[in-house]
This record gives structure tokens, sequence and C-alpha cells, in this order.
């Protein structure tokens, strides 16, 4: 079964699949520029998501875009979870209603209010095919997965004018506090919250009354990655987020992202997307 790769590079594509995953805690963020879907037949997970910390429970349909750094940090039961990822482009083609693009483009996760049987067997479905008949079952495949996401799209609205969701209940994401995180956690919250302004490993290590060091190395051993490259990655999702749903000129998003010049930013965004930030919209721009 698959699990996540912790040696895979930022930002490597998915593609339009469907898996069946074992939970494992993951040493660091992923990031790749698809939806992702889960779905948990018994127990759940619990991710840190763009700076909060979200569990998944079983039979609750979850989908978010996986360009937002996003990380299993505990689990509950042994069951595997069904993981589909699609193509940010085929996403925005089939045209949601805005109250599923705009949350899940500006980072949220969203839950199924309630859960469908009939779910299982989908994603079972979908699995087998894109497994043994690639060519011929990718579209069917694909608008089914529409189909469903519809169905949320539906049971989100419903769901809305009956009734308003508990500040503690699973489908809201919930913001860390400082009193149940480790240092560690506690700087990430730090930075998930304080990207968009200056920032250095000082002020970081401060927060935490660690010295600037002892700061980076404890964060380099727990997520696998520095302080100042963890910063940029919430930085660059900032401006993706910003360039696929805004008209903002690159200038004002790369300052409202956190980056002190243009230059800076460009070079940035071509090392974690692999383009420039005009060409990343012309991709992805929901106009």
């Amino acid at each position: 079964m698959a699990y996540f790769d912790d040696s895979r590079r930022d930002f490597e594509p998915y593609g339009f699949t469907c898996e069946r995953w074992t939970p494992k805690r993951m040493r660091r963020p992923d990031r790749h520029n698809e939806i992702e879907i889960n779905l948990l037949e018994a127990g759940s997970v619990t991710y840190v998501l763009g700076g909060r910390k979200v569990t998944v429970p079983a039979g609750r349909l979850a989908a978010f875009w996986a360009a937002i750094p996003h990380q299993i940090v505990d689990w509950v039961g042994d069951a595997q979870y069904y993981v589909a990822t699609i193509p940010l482009a085929w996403f925005l083609q089939c045209k949601f209603p805005e109250h599923l693009v705009q949350p899940v483009l500006h980072g949220t996760m969203l839950l199924d209010p309630g859960s469908d049987p009939s779910d299982s067997h989908r994603f079972q479905l979908w699995l087998d095919d894109l497994k043994t008949d690639p060519r011929n079952r990718q579209r069917p495949v694909f608008l089914e997965m529409e189909a469903r996401l519809l169905r949320l799209a539906l049971a989100l609205a419903s769901g809305k004018r009956r009734t308003r969701t508990p500040a503690n209940s699973a489908a809201a994401p919930q913001q860390w506090e400082d009193g149940r995180l480790n240092k560690v956690e506690q700087m990430a919250a730090f930075i998930a919250m304080k990207y968009p302004e200056p920032l250095t490993v000082g002020d970081v290590g401060k927060h935490v009354n660690l010295h600037p060091n002892h700061a980076m190395t404890l964060f380099k051993r727990a997520f696998g990655t520095t302080l100042l490259d963890y910063l940029t990655r919430h930085r660059i999702s900032h401006a993706q987020r910003l360039l696929a749903t805004s008209g903002e000129k690159v200038l004002a998003i790369a300052l409202d992202s956190g980056f002190g010049s243009i230059s800076r930013f460009n070079v940035a965004f071509r090392e974690a997307c692999g383009c420039s930030p005009r060409e990343y919209r012309a991709r992805h721009a929901t106009a």
C-alpha cells in the first residue's frame, strides 16, 4: 500500500490518481498542485494544513488544495484510507459553485456534513479502473469524481442553510493553541500566522524562548526542512492562491505574500513551481 514518501520533491505532481494509503506521521509537509480528496473507512487522520490543525473522521469526504502545506501529525486506528488527486486545471474547468471553489483555493479543507455509504464503493471502483485500464476509464472516473464533488457542494450549501457548525466540530479546523503544542509545533504555527510579515529566524526563536541556532536545529530535525524553507513555502502558497484567484499585479502579490522584492519573489517562485508567476497565472487563473 502507498504512503507519503519523505524523499519526494516539493511540488512533484501526483497527477490524476486514486490509491489506498497507510497513515504515516509525515516528517515534513507535502505540497503538490492537485486537489486532494480523502476518505477514511475507520478511525481518523489529523492534518496540519496552512497553520491549522484539522481532523478528518471516518466516513466524511474531505477535499483541499494540496498546494497548501499539509502534514499528517496523528491518526487513530490502523485502517488505510483512500486518497484521490485531481489536477488543479481539471478541477477549475468543472465550474463548481463558488462556495466550493473559493474556500478550497484559499486554504480551507472542506468536509462533507454527512456520510455517504456509497463512497467506499466509488473510491474502490476508481482505484480499480485507473489501475487496470487508465487509458479508457480515466474519463468516466473523472466524471464520477466531478459528480461527487458537486454533491459535496450541494451538501455544504444545504448544511449552511439548516445549521451553523459548532466551533469545536470536526468540520471546523481549529487554530492551534500554544498550550497544546511542543516547541517545534509552536514555531510552525507562528510562521503560518506571521509569514506575510517581515520575519527572521531570530523572531521565531524568540517566540518560543529558544536561541535561533537551537530553534533551527530542532525544526530541521522534526520537519525535515529549514525554518527559512518552511517560511518560503507558506509565502509561495499564498502567492499561488492570489495568482489563481485575483487580478492583483505580480509586484503587489509578491509584497502581500511577504517577499521584500520582486526579484527574490521571482527566483523563489520558479524554484518552487518550475515556472514564473505570470506563467502560473496563465495556466491556473480562475477567471
